[in-house]
């Protein structure tokens, strides 16, 4: 090969590497330059913000001298109700201890503290256990009670009249499946502000041959005397 043509194949070859060299020191700058672009505009994560959460859940707190509560009715015949007090679960499905028909829970009115929990079929059963019950429930008792499937079919006028004596309103219009959740007690004076009930309605029901889930919160006084 001659002279010339091997300096013109270094001049090709030194001039492909400077291009190479140049390429990727030009793709370096531009990378540096849109990583720090991207890192430098992206703001920067703090902690994530604290949600304060409430006793059983509630959407606030309690005044001092009540007591927090939620609670749910069942669903259909799938799914009991749920009872909680104080962040306490009373009564569920996954302590199982509800069951179809009328589900109560007593709690001490001045402690807050569990005395018993009970459900009584009212399909099935008997009612004159259910009125046996009620008639146990001592002065300044929290009476707390949700409905899962039908809670009304073997309700007669003794066992109504007692839970309405315990501050419910709704009670005596009751029927075959409907869902009731309500919160009263033994002695009180008024009709409770804590109570919710939804008719069995064909053409209303949420679920086929049920309505749909009632669920309720609040403060429950707490007893002084």
């Amino acid at each position: 090969m001659r002279a010339g043509g091997i300096l013109k194949l270094a001049a090709l070859v030194s001039v492909f590497f400077l291009a190479v060299f140049l390429a990727f020191q030009l793709l370096e700058i531009n990378m540096d330059f849109s990583l720090g672009n991207v890192f430098g505009s992206m703001p920067v994560e703090e902690g994530p913000t604290r949600l304060d959460r409430y006793k059983c859940g509630l959407s606030k707190p309690c005044p001092e001298g009540h007591f927090s509560f939620k609670m749910a009715s069942g669903a259909a015949s799938v799914v009991g109700p749920k009872i909680c007090l104080e962040d306490n679960i009373l009564m569920s499905g996954v302590k199982n201890n509800v069951g179809r028909g009328i589900n109560i829970a007593l709690v001490n009115g001045k402690t807050g503290d569990l005395i018993k929990t009970d459900y009584f079929d009212m399909w099935a059963g008997d009612v004159n256990t259910l009125i046996t019950f009620l008639k146990t429930i001592e002065e300044g008792t929290v009476v707390m009670m949700a409905t899962f499937d039908d809670s009304a079919s073997k309700l007669n006028d003794e066992s109504k009249k007692m839970i309405g004596e315990l501050g419910s309103s709704s009670i005596s219009t009751l029927d075959f499946r409907d869902n009731w959740i309500f919160v009263g007690g033994k002695g009180i004076k008024t009709k409770s502000p804590f109570e919710q009930h939804i008719k069995n309605n064909a053409d209303t029901n949420k679920y086929e041959g049920w309505p749909e889930v009632l669920e309720m919160e609040g403060c429950i006084p707490q007893r002084q005397e």
